[in-house]
């Protein structure tokens, strides 16, 4: 093996001797793959195909110790690290170029203890993963919607879906977490060891380390739960916001209803008369008895007659997988996302807009509701702020020609921008593209000062710098 040049922390480049790399390569239980190995491609793409980076070298993992070295070993060389769990999140801080990728992919166990109800969880481990092994025990914990996320980067940016509004955010059910810090040591977090870690860890991305593995709080759920769509034709589509706002305002916290505008798949439930054409989507999940849950749908359902309903009793891992058919991987996608306390007449018709222009199929925008259990939690509890928010919304844009990119990032700027004056001004750091760095302190709000503190002590270099990154207290500008 000759050496190898790899992205260096200060910018440019650093030579490494094949004894370097070999030296690595038998401390490893993993594999250390170059370019042109196997193993290499699979390990560096990602969900989102407009992310295309090659790194210079990736350690494969397949346990804490490899991931001990790894960091040690990029700490030591001073080397462009990058980690990758799911290798989900829109702003592709998975992979990085030239440098060295840590892959936690293979990391997938998951461990159920249904006496003490708690579940232990490697970072490799997707949502999909997860919710299988709690459902076998009929016990789950708020991840996302999707089931091909994740689990590693969901939690670690707050975490929301269909189970939040009952029982709070990812992070609010994070029991503690085994971080490999950027020293290269392994160290636990928890309410009560190393406090000031695990408070940053619930919200405060990948800034602070390399999380090893995950203990989770977990709740009765399922394993059948009354979910689905009700889907509406888009010519009614403001006066079914207007209801929707009113019905989400008066719900229980067991139900969740989200909202989606988008052009209409050829799903079979549909007629083809409707495929391609906008179309108004209300997606819920309700958690608890099936005949209380249609009461609390009475009022959803009430609104307008639809094209299709198909709530009913269904498994909650079908559920979570239900979306996974219009978010597979291979397609590029741009996002941009508010937050809103309220729904105001002004948004409504800023949405019905823009949703009656969507530059491709496969663009839509979506109302994820919060609130309930979410909102109870003190915003300086958690590194995460937003504890006010009733509502998150992601402009979704996705294509799959090239020539399409410009009108649809386009159009989702155009989105984001007339929304603007009805949102809070933070955002879930999980929905940050790549071309917003500049929004991290706003998507941190009064929290970003202790994270900037926080980061100071346990990564003062910077090391772990490929996320929604926020910089060490010392580096940051004076005012």
């Amino acid at each position: 093996m000759t050496g190898i040049r790899l992205a260096s922390l200060q910018g440019g480049a650093t030579v490494l001797g094949s004894e370097t790399l070999d030296a690595l390569r038998r401390t490893l239980h993993g594999t250390l793959c170059l370019p042109e190995d196997a193993g290499y491609d699979e390990a560096r793409t990602i969900w989102n195909a407009m992310i295309d980076r090659h790194p210079g070298a990736v350690v494969r993992c397949k346990g804490v110790a490899d991931i001990m070295r790894a960091v040690t070993f990029a700490r030591d060389n001073r080397i462009l690290l990058a980690l990758r769990g799911g290798g989900h999140n829109i702003a592709g801080n998975a992979v990085c170029d030239g440098g060295l990728l840590i892959d936690l992919s293979l990391m997938r166990g998951v461990r159920i203890d249904p006496i003490s109800g708690t579940a232990r969880v490697e970072p490799g481990a997707t949502l999909g993963d997860f919710d299988k092994e709690a459902q076998a025990f009929g016990l789950a914990t708020p991840l996302g919607i999707n089931s091909t996320t994740g689990v590693a980067g969901l939690t670690l940016g707050g975490g929301f879906g269909w189970l939040s509004r009952k029982f709070g955010l990812t992070v609010d059910n994070l029991v503690s977490a085994d971080v490999v810090t950027a020293e290269g040591r392994l160290i636990q977090a928890s309410a009560t060891e190393n406090a000031d870690l695990f408070w940053g860890l619930r919200g405060g991305g990948g800034n602070f380390g390399a999380v090893s593995s995950f203990e989770y709080r977990l709740h009765p759920v399922g394993p059948m739960v009354l979910s689905g769509l009700i889907v509406h034709p888009f010519a009614r589509a403001r006066e079914l916001l207007a209801g929707y706002r009113k019905v989400a305002a008066e719900a229980s916290e067991e139900l969740t209803q989200w909202v989606v505008l988008r052009k209409a798949p050829p799903l079979p439930f549909l007629p083809a008369e409707v495929h391609g054409k906008e179309i108004v989507v209300f997606a819920v999940c309700y958690v608890g008895d099936e005949r209380d849950g249609n009461r609390a749908l009475a009022p959803l359902r009430s609104l307008g007659t639809p094209i299709a309903d198909v709530v009913g009793m269904q498994p909650f891992t079908a559920w979570q997988g239900a979306f996974d058919p219009l978010l597979t991987p291979g397609a590029y996608n741009y996002w941009k996302s508010h937050n809103f306390v309220e729904l105001h007449d002004g948004l409504l018709d800023v949405l019905v807009s823009l949703a009656a222009q969507l530059p491709t199929d496969e663009c839509e925008i979506f109302i994820g509701q919060l609130g309930g259990a979410i909102n109870r939690v003190p915003p300086d509890a958690t590194a995460y702020p937003h504890r006010n928010a009733n509502f998150a919304m992601n402009v979704h844009t996705r294509w799959r020609q090239p020539s399409d990119q410009r009108r649809s990032i386009d159009w989702a700027r155009k989105l984001f921008g007339d929304a603007a004056p009805y949102a809070t001004g933070g955002v879930y750091v999980n929905f940050m593209p790549e071309d917003e760095i500049d929004r991290v302190a706003s998507a941190y709000g009064a929290n970003y000062a202790r994270l900037a503190a926080l980061k100071a002590k346990y990564d003062p270099d910077n090391l772990f710098r490929l996320n929604q990154n926020v910089a060490p207290a010392a580096q940051r500008p004076a005012a």
